[in-house]
């Protein structure tokens, strides 16, 4: 059996899919509906069981888990780089994760988990994913300190070498309507164009730095999913590796795709930046991905403009599709 926390959620649900494609239905989806429209993305899934997320990590407490587990891909947390409430993001995404890993770990279950490029805060440190960096590392939103938080306990307890930690970096594709602001920029380009006939970016605010010219590493979502299957059949796989394309693209880049994708041409206008957060905005990130690919891995199949092409062609132009069965 394999457990996906988050399995509802935008990533989990991707694994979900990847897992089914290979004919994995043996599949515990551990989330929290709520109220939200994520529900959607089970619609097309197969899998044995739903449990909440509370309810789960109360029978993991109490050892009451009565199947055998052979996998935890933990994705399951809160992803709001702007969410205020620390306690909230310290027992959520650090405390649930290290009883989840202990009990796994313990068990010699198979633990992959998300981390999250926000952990390099403003760039200053690089982006390496060496344990050597990560130890120095300074987020600059509570967000990205609990993921490091986590981190850093796998680093103390020397668990690197028994489990597998991801830093996905600007993650776009489908089943990730239900995310509200967090969505990924081409998503809220497709509906945006749609709308007006433009797509808003913000102006830059450093003089090496075009407006719109800042710049991300943006990574399709079957390309993390599929990176994710590589480490489930290699065990031997293990450590704290970024998960991105290796290669910075401009915002420009980005909504220039969207166009072509909908056959438009691009048409941009740049706006102010909300003065809350241009001290933590980050102006360029861009994945080391050596570590990984050292270990054998395929690595990343999608370029920006052939990951835009499938998901703007594929699942969001003529009514939003989740992905298929």
């Amino acid at each position: 059996m394999i457990i996906v926390t988050g399995g509802a959620g935008f990533i989990g649900s991707a694994v979900v899919w990847y897992l089914n494609r290979q004919g994995i239905d043996d599949v515990i989806i551990v989330d929290n509906l709520g109220t939200s429209a994520k529900w959607r993305n089970l619609v097309n899934r197969r899998y044995v069981d739903y449990v909440h997320k509370d309810v789960f990590l109360e029978r993991v407490r109490n050892n009451t888990i009565d199947y055998t587990v052979d996998a935890v891909i933990h994705m399951g947390a809160c992803s709001s780089t702007t969410e205020r409430n620390a306690d909230y993001l310290v027992e959520n995404n650090y405390r649930y994760s290290m009883i989840l890993a202990r009990w796994a770990l313990d068990r010699g279950i198979r633990f992959i988990y998300a981390s999250s490029a926000a952990t390099y805060g403003d760039g200053s440190q690089g982006f390496s994913d060496d344990d050597e960096v990560t130890e120095r590392l300074e987020p600059i939103n509570m967000y990205g300190y609990s993921k490091q938080m986590f981190d850093l306990w796998v680093l103390r307890n020397k668990l690197q070498e028994a489990c597998a930690g991801l830093k996905f970096f600007n993650v776009y594709g489908p089943n990730e309507y239900h995310k509200g602001d967090m969505k990924s920029v081409v998503h809220k380009a497709v509906h945006e164009i749609e709308e007006t006939g433009e797509m808003r970016l913000f102006r830059s605010y450093r003089r090496e730095y075009g407006d719109g010219e800042q710049r991300r590493d943006f990574v399709y979502v079957k390309d993390c999913v599929s990176i994710i299957g590589e480490l489930l059949e290699n065990g031997s796989r293990n450590g704290i590796f970024n998960v991105g394309t290796g290669r910075a693209r401009t915002w420009n880049d980005l909504v220039t795709a969207v166009c072509r994708a909908m056959k438009r041409e691009p048409n941009m206008r740049y706006i102010e930046m909300p003065e809350q957060i241009r001290e933590q905005y980050q102006y360029y990130t861009e994945a080391v991905m050596d570590k990984l690919q050292s270990m054998g891995s395929a690595g990343i199949r999608y370029s920006l403009e052939d990951g835009i092409e499938d998901y703007v062609g594929s699942y969001l132009m003529g009514g939003e599709r989740c992905l298929e069965r």
